[in-house]
């Protein structure tokens, strides 16, 4: 008899061996329309035996690959900012052991303390963020650290042209005409990612994809739906086309699984997050 300990599919190394660590970080306090992103990362878990371990995109598995499921951090949900420096403490542990983090979500916000810390190890660090929403406000409702502001946050630390959106599709009048003179956007689709992804090579990068992307007539499990997304089949292609960059770290955000009684967008979330693992599990520490 062994210990059970139900972690994501395929996810089998120890952490002393493990080049990539699966991290949950189950926060969803500052979420501005429909709560339960805190459910997400245990639902993956659960529901991630569902499929394969295997992708034949890739022709690879994930026990095939070094990767430790480190479970999930128990986080304050009233508390934004001590769960951000939770989550700092969290992936700065990893990264100063020379592996990848891979932070997964709960709401859109988690992703700022994951920067900050991989920031700190890469001063030269870039984001590429996939999103239905462009999160770029100064503050939502007078509160700066939101799931809607959490890209301009980020852009406090990164600064000027070191941030790339695919996808956007919302966003208010102001945020939308900040963004112009401060991030590169591509509105609506993700066609331009490798031309992006060449001017890219050899710099470390930061890679955060809120699901919500996702058009939600295949993605309906998340706290805000936007019409008109990308596919399933766009979104993967993005990502494959980030295979042999330098990503130090990625997230995956924004899964509200009882959104979608059907179980369809849970396991959407399972495949994209065993396509990320792959595809950056391609990242060479010695490059950084």
């Amino acid at each position: 008899m062994e210990t059970n300990i139900q972690g994501f599919i395929g996810c089998i190394s120890s952490y002393a061996e493990a080049r990539t660590v699966l991290l949950g970080a189950p926060f969803d306090s500052t979420t501005s329309f429909r709560p339960g992103a805190r459910f997400g990362p245990s639902a993956i878990r659960s529901e991630s035996f569902g499929i394969e371990s295997y992708s034949p995109y890739q022709d690879k598995a994930l026990e095939d690959s070094r990767i430790f499921d480190a479970g999930e951090l128990e986080l304050p949900f009233g508390n934004a900012a001590a769960a951000l420096d939770m989550i700092e403490g969290g992936v700065s542990e990893i990264l100063n052991d020379g592996k990848m983090p891979a932070l997964l979500g709960g709401e859109h916000l988690v992703t700022l303390g994951a920067v900050r810390a991989a920031a700190k190890k890469y001063p030269e660090l870039r984001l590429i963020h996939f999103d239905a929403h462009a999160d770029l406000r100064s503050d939502y409702m007078g509160e700066s650290l939101s799931h809607a502001s959490v890209i301009r946050r980020c852009h406090d630390i990164l600064g000027d042209g070191r941030i790339f959106q695919f996808g956007i599709r919302s966003g208010s009048r102001e945020e939308i005409e900040w963004g112009r003179g401060h991030v590169e956007t591509e509105f609506f689709s993700a066609e331009g990612i490798s031309r992006t992804a060449e001017r890219l090579r050899g710099l470390p990068l930061y890679v955060t994809l809120d699901l919500d992307v996702i058009d939600p007539s295949e993605f309906p499990g998340t706290g805000t739906p936007e019409a008109g997304g990308l596919r399933f089949a766009e979104l993967l292609r993005a990502i494959l086309s980030l295979r042999g960059l330098n990503v130090a770290a990625f997230d995956l955000c924004e899964l509200s699984p009882h959104y979608d009684h059907s179980g369809a967008s849970t396991a959407l979330a399972c495949k994209t997050l065993r396509e990320m693992l792959l595809a950056f599990y391609e990242h060479d520490e010695g490059k950084m």
